[in-house]
């Protein structure tokens, strides 16, 4: 799996990967530089995130990844850049339900309705089809529309707090969407916001819970999910010792927070790239 790989390549050095720059625009916006550089591949990530769009009916997330040969500097590609960041993002997810799940999933609440919770039904559905889904967004109407539109699978909207197996939260919300007390039964999977001052977790499930990260560099200035919570960081693990076994798996709560990473999208990159090799 390219991500497992980029994951574990990006832990030991042999991706190179810049914390990204954040630049400030209007509306609460940012436009996000992301470059990476492998062996085979080397990327950049130019993007926007523009929370502000949503009510204009207009992308949160655009852009483009350039990606080069990194031998030769040679441009390989232009993929675009929502379509990757959802992409991957959701892949990632999947990759913790593997390795930090206590089961394979029952039930799986997403939080939200926009882009990257339609991303993460698409990779639910091909990682593990059994599974129920169950959507919580801004409203009851919101989350019925977004089901609505997704026929053919065990997909709801969460009216009756169903108990689930795994929380996915996928918003931009500055304050706590999940404040369920922390479960061994259940992992919490944070994705949306990241900004150092937002937090789609309650403080009290992140301190109760054995916290994973993505990336840990970037997580001590973007994960307001942590940051807010004042988290311990001598305890915060990064995903690859899971991968690479070198902790064991946990026993009690467990919370994985996805800050991004460019490494993430070299990964998706050289899955484009396989599948439609440059000429």
């Amino acid at each position: 799996m390219a991500l497992r790989r980029a994951v574990v390549e990006h832990a030991d050095g042999r991706i190179a990967c810049p914390e990204r720059t954040v630049i400030p625009m209007s509306d609460g916006g940012a436009m996000l530089s992301m470059p990476a550089v492998a062996d085979d591949l080397a990327i950049h990530k130019l993007i926007t995130v523009m929370p502000a769009n949503a009510a204009k009916g207009l992308p949160v997330i655009q852009g483009l990844v350039s990606v080069v040969d990194t031998g030769t500097g040679r441009l390989l590609a232009m993929l675009d850049g929502p379509t990757t960041t959802g992409r991957r993002t959701a892949a990632l997810s999947m990759l913790a339900i593997e390795v930090l799940a206590p089961a394979p999933p029952r039930c799986i609440r997403i939080v939200g309705t926009g882009a990257q919770a339609r991303y993460h039904v698409a990779s639910i559905v091909a990682s593990y089809p059994d599974a129920r889904i169950r959507v919580r967004g801004r409203s009851a109407a919101a989350a019925e529309a977004f089901c609505r539109c997704i026929p053919g699978i065990d997909i709801a909207a969460d009216h009756d707090s169903e108990a689930c197996d795994v929380v996915i939260t996928c918003t931009t919300s500055a304050a706590p969407v999940h404040a369920q007390p922390a479960s061994r039964e259940r992992l919490v999977i944070a994705v949306g916001s990241f900004r150092p001052s937002d937090a789609e977790v309650d403080a009290e499930v992140v301190r109760a819970s054995d916290v994973f990260v993505d990336d840990p560099a970037a997580a001590r200035r973007e994960a307001g999910d942590l940051l807010v919570a004042g988290v311990d960081w001598s305890r915060v693990v990064p995903l690859a010792d899971a991968l690479t076994c070198r902790r064991p798996k946990p026993a009690g709560p467990v919370l994985f927070k996805s800050v991004g990473c460019a490494a993430w999208d070299l990964a998706a990159a050289r899955v484009a790239l396989a599948a439609d090799p440059p000429a």
